[in-house]
């Protein structure tokens, strides 16, 4: 038998069957054993066919479940309605809402927010071909379908709030208002003033012109369909400039409007009694050293430049949340290119109000959203406002009673100087922990142009947000 194989093996190895497989360092023989030894060793490059159940991919308390539990449950209609694919009539099926809808929620609570990323995770990662089901996606499907339904995702906000409120899981009598500031999609280099954007609005629309005439003089299809790419390209960019234009328009009739009032404020508290006092005033409005002309990038119009959380500037979004205190739970989101918060409450809480028909008992908010008449219009609609003063530049108490104090101001003042006042707003610290999630979700830059998309991607994460801490607020109460 054994001299067979060593026939068999001799006539096989000769003709080459096993030329692939991979070399075998020789080991030393030992005393009293002879020959190599026979071992398994793995090949890579062989193609298996394999039998897979795509329900066993995940286990059953994975998060993905969690996410396709909770679309399965929403109404989407108003998206089904505009599908033209119906049993009987011709039409190839678009990809489901619902699957759409999956996708992105479980990719956002996985720091995924590139759509091309997001299709190729579709192809390799277990929790997404569980989520797919077999489905074939693509990144531009799944790139419009993140930016096109902010509407939606604004309503699905405000039924999964109303829904946590109705069954007692979250309490709507005490908000807190923060802001994130996320880096815009904008260059710092983008940034034009008006005699520049003037100059690049004129060769824009040179270069529009021209491109356009050639698309229609050219009679080759192929250099049409690539010119009419060119001159789509140059179109977009006249739009720009244009937006670039119409926002620097505002900022500076903004600029205009606070520095008469503040020449106003000043001229008043300035004023002399006496004629010869008025000659002898050194300071009127005209003194003042011109200030820099203000500049608007021509990539994001809409982006400013603000003062970031580490000290620096750079072109960014205000992401303005309103919170659940003790839950972290998202009740309304706005988004601001403002350099400053002052003012920026009482717009929120309206949007409150309107939503959900009621205003909150107690409003926690930092200290830069500190206006006295957005505290006076709290007051006056019962919400008892706990915001921390601003620290002025005399260094007097600013919590110490002013003459000029109307009711409501007056009462703010005596409520933060108080021990329980300074107690509730220990509370508001909790809220930030939805903006450390939103970092660890990969929320520190913006891939998307205009405040409409950076609020839509807001909405999303917004949603996530609530989704997870919801489904951990029931579990904790049922345990």
């Amino acid at each position: 038998m054994a001299s067979v194989l060593r026939d068999v093996g001799g006539e096989m190895g000769h003709d080459g069957l096993f030329d692939d497989l991979p070399e075998q360092a020789v080991p030393r023989a030992r005393c009293g054993v002879s020959g190599r030894p026979r071992l398994r060793e793995p090949m890579r490059d062989q193609i298996e066919l394999r039998a897979v159940d795509l329900d066993d991919l995940i286990g059953l308390d994975h998060p993905a479940r969690l996410v396709w539990t909770y679309v399965e449950r929403l109404d989407l209609s108003a998206l089904e309605h505009r599908i033209k694919a119906r049993e009987g009539r011709p039409g190839h099926p678009p990809i489901s809402s619902r699957l759409m809808l999956a996708l992105w929620l479980y990719a956002t609570s996985e720091g995924v927010g590139s759509a091309r990323a997001l299709a190729a995770l579709c192809v390799s990662h277990d929790a997404y071909r569980w989520l797919r089901g077999g489905v074939s996606v693509n990144y531009h499907t799944l790139g419009d379908f993140r930016l096109a339904h902010p509407a939606l995702l604004e309503g699905l906000l405000i039924e999964n709030v109303a829904a946590l409120a109705a069954a007692g899981v979250i309490d709507l009598d005490g908000l807190a208002q923060d802001g994130i500031k996320v880096r815009a999609g904008a260059g710092a280099a983008s940034f034009r003033r008006r005699k520049t954007l003037t100059r690049h609005r004129r060769q824009a629309r040179r270069l529009v012109e021209r491109l356009a005439a050639e698309v229609d003089d050219d009679p080759s299809a192929s250099n049409r369909r690539i010119k009419a790419a060119r001159e789509r390209a140059a179109r977009e960019r006249l739009a720009r400039v244009e937006q670039a234009l119409a926002k620097l328009d505002k900022i500076e009739a903004e600029r205009g409007r606070r520095e008469q009032t503040n020449a106003t404020r000043k001229v008043a508290e300035q004023s002399p009694s006496t004629p010869e006092a008025a000659e002898q005033s050194p300071s009127t409005p005209d003194d003042k050293p011109e200030k820099a002309e203000p500049r608007v990038s021509t990539t994001d119009p809409q982006a400013r430049i603000i003062k970031m959380a580490d000290g620096g500037f750079r072109p960014a979004y205000d992401m303005q949340i309103a919170s659940a205190v003790e839950s972290q739970i998202v009740v309304a989101v706005d988004i601001t290119a403002n350099s400053s918060e002052r003012g920026l409450l009482r717009p929120m809480l309206e949007q409150i109000e309107r939503i959900y028909d009621t205003l909150p008992r107690t409003y926690l908010a930092d200290g830069g959203f500190t206006k006295n008449d957005d505290t006076e219009w709290a007051a006056d609609n019962g919400v008892l406002l706990h915001c921390p003063p601003i620290k002025n530049k005399h260094n007097t108490d600013p919590l110490a009673p002013r003459a000029g104090d109307k009711p409501g101001v007056a009462a703010w003042r005596r409520r933060m100087r108080s021990p329980a006042g300074k107690a509730r707003y220990k509370r508001r610290p909790i809220a930030e922990c939805i903006h450390a999630r939103f970092r660890q979700w990969n929320l520190h830059q913006l891939t998307v142009r205009g405040s409409l998309k950076a609020r839509a991607v807001l909405l999303w994460f917004a949603l996530t947000n609530n989704l997870f801490q919801a489904h951990r607020l029931t579990q904790g109460a049922a345990a």
